[in-house]
């Protein structure tokens, strides 16, 4: 039987697993014997085994994908984590460390492969590890010491002499999205496409698998492809384990009240300097602020309450990992919300000329409020729809749109025709954008079906409602005043709201693995 090769302590190891597909019966030891291994409680797993059908009767073969971490050497979710939970050790394992994990669930939504998850019992996120504090003692990991027919294999990619090298230097092997250049050191050997591509396989009808059925889960993402159009003919998904999309309505609503809480200062700054409003207008001293404080107070709530450890938000701040955007956009609305707070306590304070001095560094901490967000999602390189490169201009005239409409709600006597200009033309932009979707083609499978399932799947409710309330307040506003115009209003921050809710959800709506 191969056996891990042990490196010297003079060298660094840099470990790899091979799944040998032509060895694997899928009897799925490696998943009970790591749940055992690793504690991992129930209705989660590190490692499962995937089943799929191809053919047609009496011509017909099964294929078996062992299914977990990839262990990245460009791991998407070590740079998408706020505090450095997930992170790569030297001798290339992707490990985790709970004890600092705020649950965001961002390496979740970063990974291209689902094989990250939160912990019912300890709230935190976990993956498999290579069986890590086994290796460090020179063991084989669980999975590899319990398969029958040594399917499973772990070893040193840096030493020649070791099987794993043999296999990935010496034979031909596969991995998985290899287009996501994540540079995975999980290999396949005699993978089948109908396994290693998640849209392959068309799902079950009634989500029925062979021998199981996935149930009610919440927030669930289906598996397979949900029609005959897949990419190998006649396959069948047969079994598999329930999947969930990361982030649920509490991030679509985080998106609208942060595009409100920006546009009620950008819309006041962007009339006051072009003369349409004075610098002593309330709208601009107090009222603009006002609303953009409250709704970004709620952004924050929203933000901690999405958390799995909500008690460790404040790690975001205070032991930040850079690269993560969760990070910089922490930062970002915090520094916005000081000079929120700086703008409202010089006015309060009877100093109404301070305001105008602080819109040098309110204007840009607004924008960066509203768009930070397309950047958060670029880090999610799993789900193809966020990656758009119009999404931070989306995300900018969302926000425009948001705070007129907001401003003239709440305040419709203390403007003048420009914020009606900047909402209709805003409205316009985020017509022609959010119609995008539907008239334009999308660069991947991935994309597409995000975008079907946005526009004419279960989210198309949605959406078209969205477009729809968008559309009558554009006619609203620009052919009303008064109560017409307040309708207006209204009608394009629910139409707002629903989009941004069929958005976010449909990004997370495709199968991974």
């Amino acid at each position: 039987m191969p056996t891990t090769q042990v490196p010297s302590a003079t060298r660094e190891p840099l470990w790899a697993k091979v799944i040998d597909n032509t060895r694997c019966i899928g009897c799925h030891a490696c998943t009970t014997a790591c749940k055992s291994e690793n504690e991992v409680p129930l209705s989660v797993t590190r490692t499962y085994v995937k089943y799929v059908d191809t053919g047609i009767f009496p011509q017909v073969r099964r294929s078996f994908q062992v299914t977990r971490c990839n262990q990245c050497d460009d791991a998407p979710c070590v740079e998408a984590c706020p505090t450095a939970a997930m992170f790569r050790r030297p001798d290339g394992i992707v490990d985790f460390d709970k004890s600092i994990c705020i649950g965001c669930k961002a390496c979740i939504a970063a990974c291209p492969y689902d094989a990250i998850f939160i912990n019912p019992e300890d709230h935190s996120a976990e993956k498999c590890n290579f069986c890590a504090h086994r290796l460090d003692v020179g063991l084989e990991p669980a999975c590899v010491i319990v398969c029958p027919t040594e399917a499973i294999l772990v070893g040193d990619m840096n030493d020649p002499l070791s099987a794993v090298s043999g296999i990935i230097n010496g034979e031909a092997v596969a991995v998985r999205r290899p287009e996501k250049e994540t540079r995975p050191k999980l290999y396949y050997k005699g993978a089948d496409q109908a396994t290693l591509d998640p849209l392959a396989a068309r799902r079950p009808d009634g989500g029925i698998f062979m021998w199981s059925e996935q149930g009610n889960v919440k927030h669930q993402v289906p598996s397979g492809h949900p029609g005959t159009s897949n990419s190998s003919a006649a396959a069948l998904l047969s079994y598999d384990i329930p999947h969930t999309a990361p982030w649920d309505w509490r991030v679509s609503l985080y998106t609208f009240t942060k595009s409100i809480s920006a546009g009620a200062y950008l819309v006041p700054l962007l009339l006051a300097l072009s003369g349409m409003i004075t610098w002593t207008n309330p709208v601009w001293t107090l009222v603009g602020p006002a609303v953009a404080m409250t709704f970004l107070l709620f952004t924050g709530g929203l933000l901690v309450w999405d958390l799995d450890h909500p008690e460790r938000f404040w790690m975001v701040l205070t032991r930040p990992q850079w690269r993560s955007w969760l990070v910089r956009g922490g930062f970002i609305i915090t520094g916005y919300g000081g000079i929120l707070a700086l703008h409202m306590g010089a006015v309060i304070g009877g100093q109404p000329n301070i305001p105008q001095g602080l819109a040098w560094a309110g204007g840009p901490l607004a924008a960066m409020t509203a768009i930070y967000t397309a950047y958060l999602f670029a880090q999610a390189k799993a789900r193809d729809l966020w990656q758009s490169p119009l999404l931070p201009a989306h995300l900018l005239v969302q926000a425009l749109l948001a705070g007129s409409a907001a401003l003239i709600l709440l305040n419709p006597d203390g403007l003048t025709v420009g914020a009606r200009w900047i909402l209709q033309a805003s409205l316009v932009l985020h017509l022609i954008l959010a119609l995008g979707e539907v008239s334009m083609a999308h660069p991947t499978a991935h994309a597409t079906l995000a975008a079907r399932n946005m526009t004419r799947g279960a989210y198309a409710a949605f959406y078209w409602a969205g477009i729809g309330l968008t559309a009558a307040s554009l006619l609203l506003v620009g052919t009303s005043i008064g109560i017409g115009a307040l309708a207006g209003a209204l009608a394009g921050l629910v139409g707002l709201l629903l989009y941004e809710h069929a958005y976010v959800q449909a990004g997370q709506s495709v199968p991974l693995a």
